[in-house]
C-alpha cells in the first residue's frame, strides 16, 4: 500500500511514518508548512521551518522520501480566515477541528489521493479506525488523556476510506519510548502547544492585531455595568479576567458583536438542555445509533442525548440533563460509547 504520512515534525508524527514503514508499507512523507516563524516565547510552533527540517531528518533517518508542501495561503484562507470571521460574528470557533476538515487531514488525504495516487494518509493523531456496521469508523484512543477523536468530528465520512491512526493502540509514553529506541532525532522534541497561528496570544489578542482595539460595555440585566476591551476577547461561561465586581460571581453568557456588548449573568443562568448544530457532519446515519452520546468541548464530559430534529434553523440536540456552557461556534462530537459518530458546528 502507498501511503503518506503527515510529518509535523514532532514525536507523534516521526513514530508514526516508522511504525508504517516496519508494516511494510511504501512510505512518503508530507509536511505541510503554514507559517514562517520557528518558535515564540519558548512555545513551539506547529507547521513552521523548523518542522519542516526537523521532518527531513527524520524522513532520512527512516530512508523515506519526503515533501513539504507550502500551504501558507490555503492554511489562511480555510483556516484563520473563518477563525477571525467567526470570532468577528461573535463566536468561539475551533480552529483545528475546522483545520482536520479543510486542510490537514481530510482534504489533504483526498488531494493525495487524486494527484499522487496515494492509498492512505497515516497521520499521528490519537485516535483509532475500527469497522463498525460495515463501515469504517473513527475511535477513541487507548490512551484517554491524549485522545484527539474529538477534532476529527468534522472530517467528512467519504474521507474515513484514506486515513490511518497507527499511534491510536499506544500511549504518549510508548510512542516516546519507541522513538528513543529507535534513534528518532526527535524523540525529546517538546509538544506544540494550542492553536498553532496564535505564536502564544490568547485568541482575543490575536484578533485585535488584525483589526484594532473595540472596547464595549458589559450588561447584565440589560444595564450597563463596566467597560470590557472588546468582545472578541470573551467566550460564553467565562468569569475570570472580567474585572467587575458586582458582590457576586458572573459570568459570560451572550456576545452581541453588532451592539460590541459582552452580556453577563449568573451561574445557574448559563445552563440548557438543547442546542442548534449547523454544518452538520455523520460519519454514520443517525438512524444506526445507539444511545449516543454529546461532547460539547475537548475536556468536557459526554452527556446521553435525547433526541436529535431536522429543522429549518438547523439540527436540534435534546440532551436528557441540563448542560453548562454551550457555545456558538464550538463543535459538538457524537459518539456511542468509543464510537465517534460525527458531529457539528453549535449555532445557539
Amino acid at each position: 500500500m502507498r501511503v503518506a504520512v503527515g510529518m509535523s515534525g514532532g514525536v507523534d508524527s516521526s513514530v508514526c511514518a516508522l511504525l508504517m514503514k516496519e508494516a511494510g508499507h511504501e512510505v512518503i512523507g508530507i509536511t505541510l508548512r503554514f507559517h514562517q516563524v520557528c518558535d515564540t516565547d519558548g512555545l513551539r510552533v506547529c507547521c513552521s521551518p523548523e518542522d519542516v527540517r526537523d521532518a527531513v531528518r527524520v524522513s532520512q533517518h527512516l530512508g523515506i522520501p519526503h515533501l513539504t508542501l507550502s500551504w501558507e495561503e490555503v492554511f489562511e484562507k480555510r483556516v484563520i480566515e473563518y477563525f477571525l470571521r467567526e470570532t468577528l460574528s461573535g463566536k468561539t470557533p475551533n480552529p483545528c477541528a475546522v483545520c482536520n476538515r479543510e486542510v490537514k487531514t481530510g482534504f489533504l488525504a483526498e488531494y493525495l489521493h487524486k494527484v499522487a495516487d496515494i492509498d492512505r494518509l497515516a497521520t499521528g493523531h490519537y485516535a483509532r479506525i475500527v469497522e463498525y456496521k460495515g463501515r469504517r469508523l473513527i475511535a477513541r484512543a487507548k490512551d484517554q488523556r491524549r485522545d484527539q477523536s474529538y477534532f476529527l468530528s468534522l472530517v467528512r465520512a467519504e474521507h474515513l476510506e484514506l486515513l490511518e491512526f497507527p499511534l491510536g493502540e499506544r500511549t504518549k509514553e510508548e510512542v516516546r519510548l519507541i522513538a528513543k529506541e529507535k534513534g528518532l532525532p526527535v524523540w525529546d522534541k517538546r509538544d506544540s502547544q494550542d492553536v498553532c497561528f496564535l505564536m502564544g496570544k490568547t485568541p482575543g489578542e490575536f484578533v485585535e492585531e488584525r483589526v484594532g482595539s473595540k472596547g464595549g460595555y458589559f450588561y447584565f440585566e440589560g444595564k450597563p455595568v463596566g467597560r470590557h476591551r472588546g468582545f472578541f476577547h470573551y467566550t460564553v461561561g467565562q468569569r475570570k479576567g472580567l474585572g467587575i465586581s458586582l458582590g457576586f460571581p458572573v459570568y459570560v453568557c451572550g456576545i452581541d458583536p453588532e451592539a460590541n456588548a459582552v452580556h453577563l449573568c449568573r451561574e445557574e443562568d448559563l445552563y440548557r438542555d438543547w442546542l442548534i448544530l449547523e454544518d452538520i457532519n455523520f460519519h454514520l446515519e443517525p438512524s444506526l445509533w445507539q444511545k449516543p452520546t454529546a461532547q460539547i468541548r475537548y475536556r468536557n464530559q459526554p452527556v446521553p442525548v435525547e433526541d436529535i430534529e431536522k429543522t429549518e434553523k438547523g439540527y436540534k440536540v435534546k440532551f436528557s440533563k441540563q448542560v453548562r456552557g454551550i457555545t456558538p461556534g464550538q463543535v459538538c462530537a457524537f459518539y456511542e460509547g468509543d464510537l465517534l459518530l460525527g458531529g457539528g458546528i453549535i449555532k445557539e
